[in-house]
């Protein structure tokens, strides 16, 4: 039932640690979707899912498989993305939002020709964006509110 499909480029080497989506606790993406939701702060996973099915939120990464070293996205190689079919097949998916430049070119360069949809950029919540405050991004990621209603 999710409306709503937030694409990462691919786990950092924390979260293939924890098995869960943006598991680096310096990552803002936690924080950011339970201020935007006013939602409490999840802090375990089955919070987590809780919270992303609740909103009618799904989230997935661009890339299955590839090469990196540690969790730089700039040193993806030999890139094999995932199948978003099934997910556009059987959700109700209003928009997709790409969670930082990385994703967003994977996205473009990978599936916008097998979905045929548009992807919206939205900066980073990544530690490594360290430049975008948490109230920038906020007014950023505001983008995905209209789609939940």
């Amino acid at each position: 039932d999710s409306r709503i499909l937030i694409l990462g480029s691919f786990p950092s080497v924390k979260s293939r640690e924890v098995l869960f989506f943006y598991g680096h606790p310096q990552n803002r993406f936690w924080p950011l979707l339970a201020a935007l939701l006013k939602e409490p702060l999840p802090s375990s996973t089955e919070e987590k899912k809780a919270l992303l099915l609740r909103r009618h939120i799904a989230l997935w990464d661009v890339i299955a498989r590839c090469e990196i070293e540690g969790s730089s996205d700039s040193s993806i190689r030999d890139a094999v993305p995932n199948d978003l079919a099934p997910i556009l097949a059987a959700a109700p998916i209003r928009a997709i939002f790409c969670n930082g430049g990385t994703s967003y070119r994977l996205y473009e360069q990978y599936l916008l020709g097998r979905t045929g949809r548009e992807a919206q950029k939205l900066p980073s919540t990544s530690p490594a964006n360290a430049g975008w405050s948490m109230a920038r991004l906020q007014d950023s990621w505001r983008a995905i509110l209209p789609f939940l209603d």
